[in-house]
């Protein structure tokens, strides 16, 4: 089992940056593949972004080549890079976990243990 606490998330401009952070605790944090969701008010929970215990990396198409999901496994931390970031990439960001060999299919049943989430607000 796994408890997740995000951080890092707040209001930037169009075209600024935000690093979150997602703290684990628990054992076998580096056997667990994470993932990064988001929810807009009124819109389903999207998968973002994942990483695997195996290092493989899933984006989903609107966030390619802006955001890069990274992992300190020493330090039970996985983190996503946010770029260039636009007014629709506003939403509650929640990282994600499942006890898993490699990635897995970017949706909500896969997923096991979730952290509370860290809003991302981009103004124009």
């Amino acid at each position: 089992e796994v408890h997740l606490v995000e951080s890092g998330g707040g209001l930037v401009q169009a075209g600024g940056s935000l690093r979150l952070a997602c703290a684990g605790t628990g054992d076998s944090f580096d056997e667990y593949t994470i993932g990064w969701f988001r929810q807009a008010p009124g819109k389903e929970r999207e998968g973002v972004s994942s990483i695997a215990n195996d290092g493989a990396k899933y984006y989903t198409d609107s966030v390619k080549g802006r955001f890069t999901i990274s992992s300190d496994n020493a330090k039970n931390m996985v983190y996503l890079q946010m770029n260039n970031l636009k007014i629709e990439d506003t939403a509650i960001y929640i990282c994600a976990a499942t006890f898993h060999d490699g990635l897995v299919p970017m949706d909500v049943l896969e997923f096991d243990y979730w952290g509370q989430g860290t809003q991302v607000t981009v103004s124009s």
